[in-house]
């Protein structure tokens, strides 16, 4: 019997692999739901506001930071975006652990608001192996790979600061490795309050 979820935040240099761990997430006795970021940008072809994103105009995305209603925000091509707290929240009272994929920054500034979030670091093997992944993509400069890697030793800097590193050699292993931190995070006195409550009536 679980009382509630969590938000688990998966963090990580381009080319770690987030995204594509992120997409296979699934395991029969966990049931997950991505994070939905609020954006000023325009809406694009085929997107569903609600499912891609939460869209909404400049004035309301700045009321709404004001307001203190977002994890953590940003600014990217000049439109902002931003992670809601009351989705986060409604889907974390529904037992559901919210999968947030976010940079190293946003993600500490969301654990800054919701210090019970989970952080998990995802990496790859090693750093040469980390530069081929972005050399062998083909889509991006030189230029544009030396700055990415020059991030990526920033952001394995301050790996410290996060609750779990997962080693991402194979996506499915990674895939088995975060199911399992979730497990055990389910598992947290913190997370099944009604259950001890129930036995509490009884102690």
């Amino acid at each position: 019997m679980r009382s509630t979820g969590m938000l688990i935040i998966i963090s990580g240099p381009s080319g770690s692999g987030k995204g594509t761990v992120v997409n296979n997430l699934k395991d029969a006795d966990i049931e997950y739901a991505l994070s939905i970021s609020l954006t000023t940008r325009k809406k694009r072809p085929g997107e569903v506001n609600g499912v891609d994103y939460f869209f909404c105009t400049e004035s309301e995305f700045k009321s709404k930071r004001d307001q203190n209603e977002l994890l953590e925000h940003a600014v990217f091509c000049n439109n902002l975006y931003g992670t809601p707290r009351a989705y986060v929240e409604e889907q974390i009272e529904l037992g559901k652990a919210v999968i947030l994929e976010i940079e190293v920054n946003g993600a500490l500034q969301v654990k800054e608001k919701f210090s019970e979030a989970v952080l998990v670091f995802l990496i790859p093997p090693t750093f040469e192996e980390l530069a081929n992944r972005l050399t062998t993509r083909n889509t991006e400069s030189r230029e544009t790979i030396k700055d990415r890697l020059r991030r990526a030793r920033d952001e394995i800097r301050l790996i410290d600061k996060y609750d779990y590193l997962v080693l991402n050699d194979e996506v499915g292993l990674a895939v088995d490795r975060i199911n399992c931190i979730v497990k055990s995070e389910f598992l947290k006195p913190c997370r099944n309050k009604v259950l001890i409550d129930n036995l509490s009536e009884h102690v």
